[in-house]
């Protein structure tokens, strides 16, 4: 990552001096002006690594509404990177901002040095990695696989297995804070895989998000997201239903949105992605349920957590009542909009 300037080992208190000097400098820039406290010893480090240091060659595939921004992060953050998707038009927009655009995973693979998969099902995960022509046929040893797709963590495992066996290493790092996450690079990577994979793949990895987790073993991280979005759909259901409750009994919706805000009610489905229309701005409910987790997507995750539950005996009555609700929806055309729909449909509204 290093290697254009830098010696193949750095010393070990590398990244403490750089630290500590940009720390100097904002100490300095702060003295000469009381402005530049707006710049950051974290904004320091990124601007000096990405002028002068990061020239890594990265892969992007699966271009959706959380792909494109986290490979646009990468871009900003001085990667090459370059990019393949199904949906021509997504890897196009990704090209006008310095992007490469590849025919296939295949090609992506064979460019890069860390490829970056997020794609929407385990079957896609699988044969994007072991297809004919895919990941791991057209790879050179070496190659760093990270997936960021949510899927069985069994199916993370089965491709770990096959990625281990042509000599290339394999974490599973599916992510949680939503297409503003995504945007901003704030998102939380949960990462399954040994010490030192997950330690490499760090390094990409904070690029795109502010919290990166190890969770374990490969597979771990796919436990984690299962587990978190049960929680979110289970939640937001149960946002919604009260907000629907308190419209029928006549309060207002944002003295509703305050009192529970600040109140033992409170949670992230109330208070940062609410999903009444009126009560926040910058958030699906604001424009009609668009650009956000799709509730098929939602729908899916469900999905994994009650197979996982099945299997391991595990009692999860909220999920499959939440896992039912979303089925309805998505039957009743919600699949595309944002899951805080549910709010929309508990209020018997038709999917447009």
């Amino acid at each position: 990552m290093y290697r254009s300037i830098l010696p193949h080992t750095l010393p070990k208190d590398y990244f403490r001096i750089i630290r500590m000097f940009s720390t100097k400098a904002l100490s300095a820039a702060r003295a000469v002006s009381p402005h530049a406290h707006a710049t950051s010893t974290t904004q320091c480090l990124r601007m000096f690594s990405t002028s002068n240091i990061v020239n890594q060659k990265v892969g992007f595939v699966g271009l959706g509404n959380m792909g494109r921004h986290m490979a646009n992060n990468l871009i900003k953050a001085g990667h090459e990177v370059t990019v393949y998707d199904i949906n021509t038009t997504a890897a196009a927009s990704l090209a006008e901002k310095g992007a490469k655009v590849a025919n296939s995973p295949g090609e992506v693979a064979s460019q890069v040095e860390t490829v970056i998969t997020m794609v929407p099902n385990s079957s896609h995960v699988i044969d994007v990695y072991e297809g004919e022509g895919g990941i791991i046929d057209s790879a050179k040893p070496g190659l760093q696989c990270i997936d960021a797709s949510t899927i069985d963590p069994a199916a993370s495992r089965q491709v770990h297995a096959s990625a281990t066996k042509k000599g290339l290493t394999f974490v599973d790092a599916p992510v949680s804070g939503g297409v503003g996450g995504a945007e901003n690079g704030t998102l939380t990577f949960m990462v399954g895989g040994d010490d030192e994979s997950f330690a490499k793949a760090k390094e990409v990895l904070t690029d795109m998000g502010k919290n990166i987790v190890h969770c374990g073993g490969v597979g771990t991280g796919e436990v984690a997201k299962i587990c978190n979005n049960m929680c979110m759909g289970i939640s937001m259901a149960g946002v919604a239903e009260s907000f629907n409750l308190g419209a029928k009994l006549g309060i207002d919706k944002k003295v509703l949105a305050d009192i529970i805000n600040s109140s033992t009610g409170r949670c992230w489905s109330s208070d940062t992605y609410n999903p009444v229309p009126g009560v926040m701005e910058g958030v699906p409910a604001s424009r009609d349920y668009e650009g956000g987790f799709g509730t098929a997507l939602m729908l899916k995750d469900l999905g994994l957590a009650t197979q996982a539950a099945t299997a391991n005996q595990a009692a999860i009555p909220l999920g499959n009542a939440a896992q039912a609700v979303y089925s309805t929806m998505t039957a009743h055309g919600y699949g595309k909009k944002d899951f805080s729909s549910v709010y929309a449909h508990l209020k018997g509204d038709r999917a447009e």
